[in-house]
């Protein structure tokens, strides 16, 4: 009885990590990373309360299965949010180089391009 109260508590907490493992996708969607940092660092006690649970806890075959299935779910989300990130994070790198060369053009030329003028646009 004790050990099947410990796989429902074992599975409510997956179940949890799955949901905010969606909601942090929806707040990298919307661009709202501070939320969704605040979440992630929320979610570090529950992942090492299921590794200690799992840890001990001795599960039937089905039972782990259920538990393999939506660890694996859990894992496809959130490699699908590191990857969100790092797209966007590729995206803000190539804005920040496009603005850095525009700010160097604008500090080393003054703003006044007269005709003639050589500029080098690889620096």
């Amino acid at each position: 009885m004790q050990s099947e109260q410990q796989y429902q508590q074992l599975l409510m907490q997956y179940k949890q990590l799955k949901t905010g493992a969606e909601d942090i996708s929806e707040k990298i969607d919307k661009e709202d990373f501070d939320s969704a940092i605040v979440m992630i660092k929320q979610r570090e006690q529950v992942f090492l309360s299921c590794k200690c649970m799992r840890k001990y806890l001795e599960l039937t075959p089905v039972q782990q299965k259920e538990v393999d299935k939506i660890v694996e779910e859990i894992k496809a989300l959130e490699l699908s949010n590191i990857k969100k990130l790092e797209k966007g994070m590729a995206e803000v790198q190539l804005e920040l180089t496009k603005t850095q060369k525009s700010q160097r053009i604008q500090n080393a030329y003054g703003g006044k391009f007269a005709p003639g003028n050589m500029i080098n646009f690889q620096e």
